[in-house]
């Protein structure tokens, strides 16, 4: 796990069909729309301090094509602010085009449970700190495509695979807490870093400052902030402050 002044808070920029937009619980029937302009969206996180984006293709975690969201990528990425991407990367020609685009590293969920020789074959390119795996669970249990599947593994039997395929850093979300806003799954998040021997990025739930500094001193490589930044239960510029002083 990481040390508290490595500890980087990632906001959120959902993609679909090029707005940025939250889900509830990764359903997309309960979205709602924050903005028609990702790169405003990125600028106004930039402007509070953040050093990382995180952003993902909804679409694209879903299956589909979408050409609006990679104008909106490319829009980001003009901030040059540093952009963990992922939605939808299932090859790794897919994975080659957006590290090309200027994404510093990549998500992979789906594929990552479904074809691990494509992570093998991306970490044979690329370093562990440019591509990271998206491990999104209810309960036990691994979910894939946007979420809207179960796969046939646990969380542990995955976090396994992926130490031996020399994976440093994942993703946890707890899928009934994203978008919620009722707080990180603690528990389950310390768990899996611990059970994993992993770098652990939280995410699902964040709701205010209390939640992102319980992940910084439970010692938690990360944190990822959506739905909280965007309606304001959460002040970007004086929680980075926070962290700030608190490391000195």
């Amino acid at each position: 796990m990481s040390k508290i002044t490595d500890f980087v808070v990632y906001p959120a920029i959902d993609l679909r069909n090029g707005e940025v937009v939250r889900l509830r619980q990764g359903d997309p029937e309960q979205q709602t729309t924050y903005s028609s302009d990702p790169r405003d969206s990125a600028e106004r996180w930039l402007a509070a301090g953040a050093e990382w984006l995180h952003v993902v293709s909804l679409d694209g975690a879903f299956g589909e094509a979408s050409e609006a969201n990679e104008k909106a990528l490319i829009k980001v990425l003009e901030t040059g602010a540093n952009v963990q991407f992922g939605g939808g990367l299932r090859s790794l020609d897919a994975i080659e085009h957006v590290l090309d685009l200027g994404v510093s590293r990549v998500v992979l969920g789906t594929v990552a449970v479904m074809q691990p020789e494509v992570v093998d074959a991306a970490l044979a390119i690329y370093s562990p700190e440019q591509v990271a795996v998206g491990v999104d669970a209810r309960g036990e249990m691994v979910y894939v495509k946007g979420w809207q599947e179960g796969s046939a593994y646990t969380i542990t039997e995955l976090g396994e695979r992926l130490q031996l395929q020399g994976v440093s850093r994942v993703i946890f979300t707890d899928i009934n807490r994203d978008g919620v806003g009722s707080g990180l799954n603690m528990a389950a998040t310390v768990k899996v870093a611990e059970q994993m021997g992993l770098h652990v990025i939280a995410s699902g739930g964040v709701h205010s400052n209390a939640d992102v500094l319980a992940a910084r001193d439970a010692g938690l490589d990360g944190v990822i902030v959506g739905r909280s930044l965007y309606e304001g239960t959460i002040d970007l510029a004086r929680l980075l402050a926070k962290i700030m002083e608190d490391s000195n």
